[in-house]
C-alpha cells in the first residue's frame, strides 16, 4: 500500500526563499533575440495536453511524496499526468506568458548560466521545472546559438523518453524554458550513490534510451551528448532523455562538429572526423557499461585526457565479469565498434533478447529512497533536477 503524501513544514520558507532569490535586479538590458522556428509564436503560451478521464495515472508512492514535498501551499499539486488544462488552444496561442503566471518553489538545480526551479502555473496548477538562464552569461561565453538550437529542437519532440519543453518566455535579463518536472531526479546521482545497477535495472535504462534515440534519428537529430547527468527520471522510474544544448538536426547526415564529454567521446569526434547518429549509439554503449560496472571503460585514473583518447582510438577495453555477464558485454561490444557502420543499429538493439528479457514494468523499477529508510531522506531531494 502506498504511504500517505506528506507536505514539508517549510514549503512556504522555501518558496520565499526562491522567489527572493529569481526576482534579481536586472542590471544587463542587452537584449538578446531568439527566433523560434517551431509552430508556436515567439514568446507564445507553452503546447500543455490536456490530459483526463479514465486513462489518467497517479504517480508511485515516492514519486506521490516528493511532489507533495514541493508543495508550493496547503493545496495539493496537481502533477503533469494527472493535470486538466482545459484552455483553448486558440486562447494558449494568444497569451503571453511572465514570471508572473508562476508560482516558483525550491530550487532543484544550478549550473553555469542559471538555475532550474520548481514551478507551478498558477491558472492551472500545472507542475512544471523552470530553467532559468541569464542572457549576459550566454552571450559572453558565446554560447547563444547553442540554446537556440536546443529550443528549437526540443520543441519539436514529443516522446514519452524525452523530457518534454511546453515552451519558453524572457524578460530583460533572464530566458525562462517550461520544462517537464522529472520528480525522481538525475540518474547520475542515484548511479553515483549506488555505485552500480543490477541488470535488469541497467537493461530498463538502455532499452528507453533506445525508445528514444531511434524517435531521435527518424527526425535527422543527434543528440551527441548522451551521459547519466543528462538523464533524468519520471515519477515512476522512466528515463527522461535531456539537455539538447549539443544536439543538432542533421538531415545531411555527416557532421564534423567535436562536442560532447571526454569519457564518452567516439573516435571519429577525437580524430575529428566526419561522423552521423551512429555517435548516439557509441554513447550507449559506454552508458551500458558504466551502468554495471561503475565507471566508464576509457576512464583513466588520475583523469588524464590525452591518455583517454589513446585508448578510445584503440577501442580495447577491460570487461569484469564479476560485474558484466557475457551477454551485455557482447551487446557493449557490438555498440563500442570504432567504425560507425560496424555499430550494431538501434532498431537491432532494441530486440536483443537480453534487452527484451531483463526490461523490468514501471512499477519494479527501484525509485531513489525505496527503502526501510525512506522516511529518513527528506533532506536529500534538492538539486535533483537537470543541470542547467
Amino acid at each position: 500500500m502506498s504511504k500517505i503524501p506528506r507536505v514539508k513544514k517549510s514549503a512556504k520558507s522555501q518558496l520565499a526563499e526562491s522567489l527572493e532569490d529569481l526576482h534579481l535586479t536586472e542590471s544587463n538590458n542587452r537584449t538578446f533575440n531568439i527566433q523560434d522556428s517551431a509552430t508556436t509564436e515567439p514568446n507564445s503560451a507553452p503546447s500543455i495536453p490536456t490530459i483526463s478521464g479514465p486513462n489518467v495515472r497517479v504517480t508511485r508512492s515516492r514519486s506521490q511524496k516528493m511532489t507533495q514535498d514541493a508543495a508550493l501551499s496547503t493545496r495539493a499539486p496537481v502533477t503533469p499526468l494527472a493535470a486538466a488544462v482545459t484552455e483553448p488552444e486558440a486562447e494558449r496561442r494568444k497569451r503571453k506568458w511572465t514570471i508572473d503566471d508562476f508560482d516558483i518553489g525550491r530550487p532543484l538545480g544550478r549550473g553555469a548560466f542559471g538555475r532550474v526551479y520548481l514551478a507551478r502555473t498558477k491558472k492551472e496548477e500545472f507542475i512544471v521545472a523552470l530553467k532559468v538562464l541569464f542572457k549576459n552569461q550566454l552571450m559572453d561565453s558565446g554560447l547563444e546559438q547553442n540554446f537556440r538550437r536546443e529550443i528549437e529542437i526540443n520543441a519539436r519532440l514529443e516522446h514519452p523518453n524525452i523530457l518534454r519543453m511546453y515552451g519558453y518566455f524572457w524578460d530583460d535579463a533572464r530566458i525562462y524554458l517550461i520544462l517537464e518536472y522529472a520528480p525522481n531526479g538525475e540518474l547520475f546521482k542515484i548511479l553515483r550513490a549506488r555505485h552500480h545497477f543490477n541488470e535488469r535495472e541497467s537493461a530498463s535504462y538502455v532499452a528507453e534510451l533506445v525508445e528514444a534515440l531511434i524517435y531521435c534519428h527518424s527526425k535527422n537529430i543527434i543528440h551527441r551528448d548522451i551521459k547519466p547527468e543528462n538523464l533524468l527520471l519520471g515519477g515512476y522510474g522512466e528515463l527522461k532523455l535531456a539537455d539538447f544544448g549539443w544536439s543538432v538536426h542533421a538531415p545531411s547526415s555527416k557532421r564534423r562538429t567535436v562536442c560532447g564529454t571526454t569519457d564518452y567521446l567516439a573516435p571519429e569526434l577525437v580524430n575529428k572526423r566526419s561522423y552521423d547518429a551512429t555517435i548516439d549509439i557509441w554513447c550507449t554503449g559506454i552508458l551500458l557499461y558504466e551502468f554495471l560496472y561503475g565507471a566508464p571503460p576509457f576512464e583513466t585514473n588520475p583523469p588524464n585526457q590525452e591518455e583517454t583518447h589513446r585508448r578510445i582510438m584503440r577501442g580495447t577495453f577491460d570487461i569484469d565479469p564479476r560485474y558484466i555477464s557475457p551477454e551485455p558485454a557482447r551487446l557493449i561490444r557490438a555498440m563500442l565498434q570504432t567504425r560507425g557502420s560496424d555499430r550494431i543499429p538501434l532498431e537491432q538493439l532494441r530486440v536483443e533478447p537480453w534487452i527484451v528479457q531483463n526490461r523490468m514494468m514501471k512499477t519494479e523499477i527501484r525509485l531513489p529512497g525505496d527503502s526501510d529508510n525512506d522516511d529518513d531522506d527528506d533532506d536529500d531531494d534538492d538539486e535533483n533536477h537537470s543541470s542547467v
